[in-house]
């Protein structure tokens, strides 16, 4: 049997327990209230700090050079090529 297949065994089995605990937690516990709010509180955070990348990177990155300045470039980079 491959790595992968038995890679891909533990995540199905682990994932699958993920889920047995996770809804024995919310609907058979005192905690229920308390892993919601957490589950609530990840998932909502994942989707912001994704959202800071996002905007980050946008702010970060300089604008690309005009189409002319790079046609410019290309024709006098071709030209060059071409006297040698």
């Amino acid at each position: 049997m491959s790595n992968d297949k038995i890679i891909g065994g533990l995540i199905l089995t682990f994932s699958m327990l993920g889920i047995i605990l996770y809804g024995w937690v919310v609907f058979f516990t005192e905690y229920a209230i308390f892993a919601l709010q957490v589950t609530a509180f990840i998932a909502v955070a994942g989707v912001l700090a994704i959202l800071a990348w996002i905007g980050y990177t946008l702010a970060a990155t300089p604008p690309p050079k005009p189409v002319e300045e790079l046609e410019k470039e290309f024709t006098q980079q071709s030209s060059d090529e071409q006297t040698r």
